[in-house]
C-alpha cells in the first residue's frame, strides 16, 4: 500500500506536491493506472488511481473516500516538556503517533533544559509517523506553552500531573474512566518542581505514578499514551 499525505485534497482530482510527487514517480517509481491511497489528516480515508505520472504534480484520480476513518470515542492529549536532546523527543512522538494520540503540547517547566523546538521538524515525524501506521487523523502539536498558561487552561474531564516528588500518588487504571477525554502533563528530567505539582492540583489536576521505575521523560510520554490506548481498548 502507498499512502500520501494530502491536507488541502478537494474535488475528484488531486495534484500531489512537488515532494510527495517525487517520492511517487523517482522513489516508489509508480505510474500511470496504479492505485495509491491518500489521507487528509482530518479522518478522511481516500482510494484513487495515478490518471498523469509527473514528478512535478503527479494527477490522481479519486475512486472512494471514508470519512471519520479510524475515529475514536476518547481525545488524548499529552504534555510533554522537551528533552535537551531532542532525538528523544522525536523518537516518542513518532512512537506515541503509531500508537494513537491526538494533540501533543510541547509545555516549558521549571525545570526544562530545552525552551526552543524547532517545530517544523517535529511536524514532519508526526507525519511520517501517521503514514507509517495507517492513520488518517494527524495529532495536532501545540508550540512551546508556559506551564501556569497550560494548567489554568485545560478543559479535559481528565486532568493527570506524572511526577516522582512525594506524596499521594494514583494508578492510571484507578482515576481514568474509558471513552472521556485526558490530557496528561509529563514533566523534563528534573522532574515538575514541588510549586508545579501544586499548581496543577489546585487547578483540578490528580497526580498519577507510571509505575515503580523513574522513567526517562520520553518512555513516561510513551507509557502513559500506551495505558490509556490500552484502557480503551479491553
Amino acid at each position: 500500500m502507498h499512502l500520501f499525505y494530502t491536507p488541502d485534497i478537494e474535488g475528484d482530482i488531486y495534484t500531489l506536491n512537488a515532494d510527495e510527487s517525487r517520492h511517487c514517480v523517482r522513489v516508489l517509481r509508480l505510474g500511470a493506472g496504479e492505485a495509491v491511497s491518500l489521507v487528509d489528516g482530518k479522518g478522511t480515508w481516500y482510494e484513487g488511481v495515478i490518471e498523469r505520472a509527473e514528478v512535478r504534480g503527479c494527477e490522481i484520480r479519486i475512486t472512494d473516500r471514508r470519512e471519520l476513518y479510524g475515529r475514536r470515542n476518547f481525545h488524548l492529549h499529552l504534555a510533554v516538556a522537551p528533552t535537551k536532546n531532542i532525538d528523544r523527543i522525536e523518537w516518542m512522538l513518532e512512537k506515541c503517533t503509531e500508537m494513537g494520540i491526538d494533540e501533543i503540547t510541547l509545555l516549558h517547566a521549571a525545570h526544562s533544559e530545552r525552551k526552543v523546538v524547532k517545530e517544523e521538524r517535529l511536524e514532519k515525524v508526526i507525519v511520517a509517523a501517521m503514514k507509517q501506521s495507517l492513520k488518517a487523523y494527524l495529532p495536532r502539536l501545540n508550540p512551546m506553552t508556559d506551564f501556569r498558561q497550560l494548567v489554568t487552561s485545560c478543559r479535559e474531564p481528565h486532568k493527570f500531573i506524572a511526577h516522582c516528588n512525594e506524596g499521594d500518588k494514583k494508578r492510571l487504571d484507578e482515576v481514568y474512566r474509558p471513552g472521556e477525554d485526558v490530557v496528561i502533563l509529563i514533566g523534563p528530567e528534573g522532574d515538575f518542581s514541588e510549586e508545579e505539582v501544586v499548581l496543577a492540583r489546585h487547578h483540578g489536576f490528580v497526580s498519577v505514578t507510571l509505575g515503580t521505575s523513574r522513567l526517562r521523560t520520553e518512555t513516561a510520554g510513551i507509557v502513559a499514551c500506551h495505558s490509556i490506548d490500552f484502557m480503551n481498548r479491553v
